[in-house]
């Protein structure tokens, strides 16, 4: 088996497991175990803390004392466990610590399968920048079919969609062992552990546009945390009018969320017309508008009529919500900072999306939802506006204070 082969089924595995429950999770939280939006959104904040500090941590081991993928098999064999363990708990505060557990070990599997597959494709020749996106888009696939095997075999409120992730984390974590070797690096260890935990970047705050670049960052990062907390859960409370019962929305709410996915694809394709046309702070605006838009567009949402093609464009929408702000700011760090600090950059890029951000927005997502929740109802009209309300204003507050002198000339490609 050729190695692109060998590495597209370990990404297509890793992300299937991520796309069993990361979606729909919420959905049997709060129809099967009765969580409040507050306890979902305590739960799905394990994700973000995890990511704070784990991957800088792991990336360590792997770099100084064991090879990335034995350590990528090993993780994967724990996260099966604590998946296994979490399908079987209705408590709230055990689910937050698995599920916990779970992000510990899952969140660096992300940058591990990088690893791997740079070191594989550099061991046989090929170039990275051209051959490891085709490879990367399975990760992409891998997501979207578990979405539709969820949905279409009825498992969204059910705890199998847990034990489902399970045995793809033991598979992956077999499968690894049998991956090209990655070995520690010599250079490495000579580093400082400030700089292999990336805190070097730091002193980017001491320049007023990256320390506003990754404040919106964070603050970016909440709205893409309530769009994968509480979409689902959304669309499943339609089933409440008899008159939505039947519909496409309602019996496979998973699958209409994809579009979101496939959206996505297509959407980082037009990244580098609009960077050369607009610049990065009118990308980055044009995100926060997008997210604007997918969070009213679901507020006005239904599963029929008008109010189907409304959900469905708000799927379109995240497309360019998503990746307008991620790649496009990531691609922002990767000219604008010093070259011997890029890779720290980028990891508090990361942070500030994932792990704060992500946190952040879990907490924040959950208590707005319980705020306009009356005797067991959701108002997700309300809802809905509220989150539209705030990426508004935060368009408002970037357009005004982030200055980009040189929009013209770099950051045009």
């Amino acid at each position: 088996m050729n190695i692109k082969l060998r590495l597209k089924i370990m990404i297509f595995l890793q992300f299937f497991i991520w796309g069993s429950w990361l979606v729909t999770l919420g959905s049997y939280m709060i129809n099967t175990l009765s969580f409040t939006g507050s306890q979902v959104g305590i739960v799905y904040s394990s994700i973000g803390l995890a990511a704070i500090f784990m991957p800088s941590l792991i990336g360590i081991i792997a770099d100084r004392w064991v090879k990335a993928n034995i350590l990528y098999g090993i993780l994967h064999f724990l996260g099966a466990i604590t998946l296994f363990v979490a399908a079987q708990i209705s408590d709230p505060t055990f689910m937050f610590w698995i599920m916990f557990f779970n992000s510990v070990v899952y969140m660096p599997t992300l940058a591990l399968s990088n690893t791997i597959s740079y070191v594989s494709l550099e061991k046989e020749g090929f170039d990275i920048v051209k051959d490891f996106p085709p490879i990367r888009v399975y990760g992409t696939i891998g997501f979207i079919l578990a979405m539709w095997i969820i949905s279409l075999a009825k498992l969204e409120l059910s705890n199998i969609q847990l034990f489902i992730a399970s045995g793809a984390s033991m598979l992956l974590a077999l499968y690894s062992f049998s991956l090209p070797n990655c070995p520690t690096s010599n250079a490495i260890k000579d580093k400082s552990l400030l700089s292999l935990l990336g805190l070097d970047a730091f002193i980017l705050f001491k320049q007023k546009k990256m320390a506003l670049f990754f404040l919106f960052s964070m603050l970016l990062g909440v709205a893409l945390q309530i769009a994968n907390t509480f979409g689902d859960p959304f669309l499943h409370d339609f089933a409440l009018n008899p008159e939505y019962k039947d519909s496409f929305a309602v019996k496979y709410p998973a699958i209409l969320l994809s579009v979101s996915q496939i959206s996505e694809v297509f959407f980082i394709l037009t990244i580098p017309f609009f960077l050369r046309r607009f610049g990065i702070k009118k990308v980055i605006l044009i995100s926060m508008v997008a997210w604007t838009l997918r969070f009213v567009l679901f507020g006005y949402g239904s599963p029929v009529g008008v109010g189907f093609f409304l959900l469905l464009l708000s799927m379109i929408v995240y497309g360019c919500a998503f990746d307008f702000f991620n790649i496009s700011g990531a691609i922002f760090v990767e000219k604008e900072v010093d070259p011997r600090i890029r890779a720290s950059a980028q990891g508090l890029f990361s942070t500030m999306v994932n792990g704060i951000g992500a946190y952040v927005g879990a907490i924040f997502s959950g208590t707005v939802v319980d705020y306009f929740t009356v005797d067991g109802v959701r108002n997700w009209h309300n809802i809905w506006l509220f989150f539209g309300a705030y990426t508004f204003v935060l368009a408002i507050i970037f357009a005004i204070t982030f200055k980009y002198t040189n929009d013209s000339n770099e950051m045009k490609m």
